[in-house]
């Protein structure tokens, strides 16, 4: 084989991993939504991102009055 049929084929094959890779993300997200949504938490952040900590500093419990 030439060494442009090789670089070819490597490409291909590159190519063919990362449409691999990107449809089983895809796949992988959609289930990790799609359980979220029948639980019925499908806006709460600590429930999408469980490992991340998303505590604001205008964070404040009770009743707020507008300013």
């Amino acid at each position: 084989m030439k060494n442009n049929s090789k670089i070819l084929v490597a490409l291909a094959m590159v190519g063919v991993a990362a449409i691999v890779v990107t449809i089983a993300r895809r796949m992988d997200t959609k289930r990790i939504l799609t359980k979220i949504s029948d639980e019925g938490y499908e806006t709460a952040h600590d429930v999408l991102y469980p490992g991340k900590d998303n505590t604001g500093s205008h964070l404040r419990y009770g009743p707020i009055l507008p300013a």
